[in-house]
């Protein structure tokens, strides 16, 4: 590894709490703009993994849906300036309904959560006597149908971090698109620089030329890192790259970025990110990707790419039983 490519990822672990400490899960989730939650016990786990502990932590972040349609937990108060990213997109066409006709939809929905059905099923059940079955399955699907359309406008949120059921909210965004960039992309940076503005807009789920336009990055530091230039906000308080990190699935220091190489070799990648798109718990050996972890049917696992000193692979273990332990009985 060359002596930048080491400094890159000796910022970023220290940007995302991998090198040092974060004891509030709120504070966490605020610092790296929402923890990923496509499977909610991987909140959890990042949350243990960076020093926060467990108590109250189902209600202590809001489950919703924000960059590139994608679960995170985040912090309520936030989330007007976070769902203004995408707040103008309204997914019709995913529904096979008119414009119109999909708004009522909504607002029907709505009002049946006033009168206190919150779940996804008695939906189902309620609106089978007004559309076919196929459309019905695609306003009530199980990857968020109507309900992504009610959260980007803050109207809807999950019940807590494990339920299925959902909650009316108040967390209308104030902000336009290109407002709430400017104040998001000096915090991106902080947390996940040195960073492109490719990757910035991967990670907000924007088109490139709209990060590029913004003015804030005249005001942030930058490397030169190949051909391009790799915004940071500057932290002279950081330590070295841990020689072991345990990486929770779907780990921000994974998949935050375009251009992953440099923390996960090409030759472990289908082991770690499947077919599915679902991205495992990993083992970190001084910043590079050199294993899976896991607990299954309440026992840990660990398995190494390739063969590592004994001391390491014990160390590992005892994490990955820390973490089978903190967790029992909570997810």
């Amino acid at each position: 590894m060359d002596k930048q490519t080491e400094d890159i990822l000796r910022r970023r672990m220290h940007g995302l709490y991998l090198s040092r400490s974060c004891w509030d899960i709120g504070e966490l989730s605020r610092d790296l703009l929402g923890l990923h939650c496509w499977f909610h016990r991987n909140v959890a786990f990042s949350a243990l993994i960076r020093g926060c502990g467990l108590t109250g932590w189902k209600t202590a972040l809001t489950k919703t849906w924000l960059y590139r349609g994608t679960l995170h937990g985040a912090d309520y108060g936030e989330l007007p300036l976070l769902l203004a990213l995408h707040a103008d997109e309204a997914p019709w066409n995913w529904f096979g309904l008119p414009e119109g006709e999909a708004e009522a939809v909504a607002r029907r929905v709505l009002r049946l959560m006033e009168d206190g059905v919150y779940s996804r099923a008695e939906m189902r059940q309620i609106f089978m006597d007004s559309y076919d079955t196929e459309t019905v399955a695609r306003l009530f699907s199980p990857w968020g149908g109507i309900f992504v359309y009610l959260a980007r406008r803050g109207k809807v949120a999950f019940r807590n971090m494990t339920s299925r059921d959902f909650d009316l909210i108040s967390a209308e965004p104030v902000h336009s698109k290109e407002e709430a960039l400017e104040e998001l992309l000096p915090r991106f940076f902080a947390a996940y620089g040195p960073a492109g503005v490719e990757d910035a807009a991967w990670f907000f789920g924007l088109d490139k030329a709209l990060v590029k336009e913004a003015k804030v990055l005249e005001k942030l530091d930058w490397i030169e890192a190949g051909k391009e230039r790799l915004y940071y906000v500057p932290d002279e308080d950081m330590g070295d790259i841990p020689h072991l990190t345990l990486l929770s699935g779907f780990d921000p220091y994974l998949v935050s970025y375009v251009d992953r190489e440099a923390a996960l070799p090409k030759e472990y990648k289908k082991a770690v990110i499947l077919k599915s798109g679902i991205c495992l718990p990993t083992i970190v050996v001084d910043g590079v990707v050199a294993g899976l972890w896991n607990i299954k049917n309440k026992e840990p696992v660990v398995e190494f790419f390739a063969p590592q000193p004994k001391a390491l692979r014990e160390e590992a273990m005892a994490r990955v039983e820390q973490i089978s332990w903190a967790v029992s009985g909570r997810l």
